[in-house]
C-alpha cells in the first residue's frame, strides 16, 4: 500500500475547513439595496413551505364539468405552472390526480414577503388562461406586448379546437398541429396570407407572457395549422423535442378550456410557525454534532478527531448541495424532513468511522503494527459500510420515486412499481430522500476517502506512531 505524506492531513483538513466555511456564510458583496452573490451559502437556502409557510390548495372542475379529458387536465397543469413561472414561484409543486380530477399545488411565501393574500393568489392561479394569438413579436421593457403586437389580436385560445402532438416524418421532427374553428379559420386564413410573403411572425402568448413566435411560411386556408421549431436539446439540430412539442400544445390547449378551475380547499401556514420548527431543529442538530463529536473523540481519541473534522465536511456538503452552491446543481428547496435527512446521513457517518475505528483496535490488540492495522481496518470495515450505505441510497431512491414530482428521473425509473397510487403530494418526503441521498454519498467521500487518508498521514508523525492514541493497548511505540 502507497504511504501518504505526512502534509496530507493538513491539506485535507484545510480544504473541509475552508469549504465549511464557504458552505456556511457564502460570498457576497452589498451596496445599498444591491446584493450580489458570488458563492450562495445558508442565508441562500430556498425553505419549503412547511418552514417558509406558503400555500397548499386543491383545484378541480367545476361540478357542472362533464366528461373531463386527460389532455385537458394537462392543460390545466400546464397552465398553472406558466402562471407560476410568471408570478416568479420558482420553488412550487404542482400534481395532477387524473383519476380524480385533481391538481395539487403547493408554494412558499416569497422571500421577505410580509403582506401574503392566499386567497388572491389561489385566485389568480386558478383563472382560466387568456390565449392569443399576435401579429409579431413586439416587446417593451417588462416583456409585455407592444406595438403591432399588442393591437393586432389575430386569434383567441376559444377559436382553437385541438392542439395536438404530430411527427413530421419528411422533416424527422414533432410538430404541434392545431385545429380551428370556422371563425378562427377565416382570421387566420386572412393573417397567413398576408404574412407569408415577407416571411412574417404569429407569436402566441398566454396571460401576456410570449410561450412561442413561430414564422409563416405559406398561407393556411383549411383551418389546420402546424407549428415546428425549437433546438432539439438531445441532437442539437433544428425542431421540437417530444417534450417541447407536448409542453407548447399543453400550453395553447389550456387557453382554450371550457372552464374554470375551482378551488376545493386550501390551507396556509405561517412563516413564523415554520421558522420556529427550523431554529428549534437547526440548534437540535448543532448540539447533537458538538455532542457525538466530543463523545468520539473521547472514546476513540486520535481516529475520533480525524472522524468529527469528516463529519464536518459531510454536513457543509449536505448543506451545500441544497443551497445551490455548485453551479452545476440548481438550489433545493429543503423541508423540515431535509434536515431530518442530513441529521439520519450524519449518523450513518459516526457509524461508519466507529466501525472503522473498532477494525483499527482489533487489529492492534492481535499485535499487527500500526500501519498494518490501519491499513486492514479500513478495508475490512469497507464491504460493512458499503452495504449500510448502499441500503440507505436505494431507500432514497425509493422515497423520491414513490414521493417527488412524476417529471423526476426516479419516478419514471420506478413508474412500474407506483403506477397505481397516482401522483403523490408528499414533497417534503422528496426533500428527505433527496438529503439523505446526498448525506450518504458524501459519508463516501468524507467518512471513507478522506479520513483513511487523513489518519494514515497522521501516523507518518513519530508523536503520533502510539497505538493508544488509536484505541490500542498502551505499550511501547511500534514501527
Amino acid at each position: 500500500m502507497k504511504r501518504v505524506g505526512k502534509p496530507v492531513f493538513f491539506i485535507v483538513a484545510l480544504l473541509i475547513v475552508a469549504f465549511t466555511a464557504l458552505t456556511f456564510f457564502g460570498i457576497q458583496t452589498q451596496y445599498g439595496d444591491n446584493k450580489t452573490v458570488y458563492i450562495k451559502g445558508l442565508d441562500n437556502i430556498r425553505w419549503g413551505i412547511d418552514i417558509k409557510g406558503g400555500v397548499d390548495v386543491t383545484f378541480t372542475p367545476p361540478s357542472t364539468q362533464k366528461n373531463v379529458t386527460k389532455e385537458q387536465m394537462s392543460a390545466a397543469e400546464e397552465t398553472i405552472k406558466q402562471r407560476m413561472a410568471t408570478l416568479n414561484i420558482t420553488d412550487g409543486e404542482v400534481y395532477t390526480d387524473y383519476s380524480k380530477h385533481r391538481i395539487i399545488v403547493r408554494f412558499p411565501w416569497k422571500e421577505d414577503e410580509e403582506d401574503f393574500d392566499p386567497e388572491a393568489a389561489v385566485k389568480e392561479l386558478g383563472e382560466t388562461a387568456k390565449l392569443t394569438f399576435r401579429e409579431g413579436y413586439e416587446t417593451d421593457e417588462e416583456g409585455l406586448p407592444s406595438g403591432t403586437t399588442k393591437e393586432n389580436v389575430i386569434l383567441t385560445g376559444d377559436m382553437v379546437t385541438s392542439a395536438t402532438v404530430g411527427y413530421d416524418s419528411e422533416k424527422n421532427q414533432y410538430v404541434v398541429q392545431l385545429k380551428l374553428d370556422s371563425e378562427g379559420t377565416k382570421k387566420f386564413s386572412d393573417a397567413t396570407t398576408r404574412l407569408a410573403p415577407s416571411n412574417g411572425v404569429i407569436s402566441i402568448w398566454m396571460d401576456d407572457t410570449m410561450i412561442s413566435y413561430p414564422t409563416v411560411q405559406s398561407a393556411i386556408t383549411d383551418g389546420n395549422a402546424v407549428i415546428s421549431g425549437g433546438t432539439n436539446s438531445s441532437t442539437g439540430t433544428s425542431g421540437f423535442t417530444a417534450d417541447e412539442a407536448t409542453s407548447l400544445a399543453n400550453k395553447i390547449t389550456a387557453g382554450s378550456l371550457p372552464f374554470k378551475l375551482e378551488t376545493e380547499n386550501y390551507s396556509t401556514i405561517s412563516p413564523t410557525l415554520g421558522e420556529g420548527a427550523r431554529d428549534a431543529m437547526l440548534l437540535a442538530m448543532a448540539i447533537a454534532f458538538v455532542a457525538v463529536c466530543i463523545f468520539i473523540i473521547a472514546i476513540y481519541r486520535l481516529p475520533g478527531v480525524v472522524a468529527a473534522i469528516g463529519l464536518l465536511g459531510q454536513v457543509a456538503g449536505s448543506f451545500a448541495a441544497v443551497s445551490g452552491f455548485f453551479s452545476v446543481f440548481p438550489s433545493f428547496t429543503l423541508t423540515l424532513p431535509g434536515l431530518a435527512g442530513i441529521i439520519l446521513a450524519v449518523g450513518m457517518g459516526v457509524d461508519a468511522n466507529v466501525i472503522t475505528t473498532e477494525r483499527i483496535k482489533e487489529e492492534l490488540y492481535r499485535g499487527k503494527s500500526l500501519d498494518g492495522s490501519i491499513n486492514t481496518g479500513f478495508k475490512s470495515a469497507f464491504t460493512a459500510i458499503f452495504d449500510g450505505n448502499v441500503t440507505m441510497i436505494i431507500i432514497a431512491m425509493i422515497l423520491m420515486g414513490a414521493f417527488g414530482p412524476p417529471s423526476s428521473i426516479f419516478s419514471k425509473i420506478l413508474t412500474p412499481l407506483f403506477f397505481m397510487f397516482g401522483p403523490s403530494t408528499a414533497g417534503t418526503i422528496y426533500s428527505f430522500g433527496y438529503t439523505l441521498m446526498v448525506g450518504v454519498i458524501l459519508n463516501f467521500v468524507m467518512g471513507v476517502t478522506c479520513s483513511r487518508l487523513m489518519l494514515k498521514s497522521l501516523s507518518r508523525f513519530k508523536a503520533f506512531r502510539n497505538p493508544a492514541l488509536y484505541g490500542g493497548p498502551k505499550n511501547e511505540e511500534r514501527v
